[in-house]
């Protein structure tokens, strides 16, 4: 049975985090998005932020910038409310609050499916998320069941586009444990790059994930094709025991239980939309 999640949905502090891996990486604690709500009245900046462009920050730097405009004049205070039927425009094109979006973190446990819905009664992802996110939502890529690891949930198709589309190349690192030790020669061949039955495979880093361990495994790849790590030390002769995917897109699993799943906070949110 999935574990009750809502408080890390609320972004409250974890009392009981996990050891890390070697290969994770140190990120900021989680908050909630705001909720929808009126935009008249709004700060000008907030107004702006709220349209995805950026942060609050950020958003009232590029105001006093003299880049955004309201009914065709530029206003240079954050502080402006908004009032209804304004047109608000940020270097000349019109930009609306975007309708609500959810954006989940989710550490999945094994034995789940990645789809929102198996014709064959499997376990899923969604089983895990139950009827605490109202809003439909699905994966972003796919984790294979004996998988596990990161993913991320939500219902922003253009964001899902741009972090699968291999041009954006998405950073992603996994934590591989194998059948037998890993011998340096075959860590220097996976780092140069192997040709698999559908061609060449760039890997960005391997390494060993503990020292005096080679059995413990570090890779970090861009590229997302089906089973591809698992097909990596397989093309050298070794089994894979376990694959945890640690990494996805500059988000970890810090204070994320397997099993659990969080709300991105907002700088998580612009972060994913703008630098990846």
């Amino acid at each position: 049975m999935p574990r009750d999640n809502n408080k890390y949905s609320r972004g409250r502090k974890n009392v009981g985090s996990k050891k890390r891996s070697s290969f994770n990486q140190k990120k900021k604690k989680a908050a909630p998005l705001p909720n929808t709500e009126s935009t008249e009245g709004m700060r000008l900046n907030k107004y702006v932020a709220h349209c995805g462009i950026c942060s609050r920050r950020q958003a009232a730097t590029y105001i006093k910038d003299g880049l955004v405009s309201v009914n065709g004049e530029k206003i240079l205070e954050p502080g402006y409310q908004i009032q209804k039927n304004d047109v608000v425009k940020f270097k000349g094109k019109l930009i609306k609050p975007e309708e609500k979006k959810v954006y989940l973190l989710l550490n999945k446990p094994r034995g789940y499916i990645t789809t929102v819905k198996d014709e064959r009664g499997r376990k899923t992802v969604m089983d895990i998320i139950g009827d605490r996110v109202k809003e439909r939502i699905f994966p972003v890529g796919r984790l294979d069941r004996e998988t596990t690891g990161l993913l991320l949930m939500t219902n922003d198709g253009d964001l899902t586009k741009k972090l699968s589309h291999p041009s954006h190349e998405t950073k992603k690192v996994y934590h591989v444990v194998l059948d037998k030790e890993v011998s340096e020669e075959d860590i220097e061949r996976i780092r140069e790059g192997l040709t698999l039955e559908d061609g060449f495979t760039p890997v960005d880093a391997v390494g060993y994930n503990k020292r005096g361990n080679k059995k413990e495994v570090g890779i970090e790849i861009h590229i997302g094709r089906n089973r591809i790590v698992r097909r990596i030390f397989e093309h050298l002769g070794y089994e894979v025991m376990k694959l945890d995917r640690v990494y996805i897109a500059g988000l970890t699993k810090k204070d994320l239980p397997r099993g659990w799943f969080r709300h991105l906070s907002e700088k998580e949110v612009i972060m994913l939309k703008h630098f990846t």
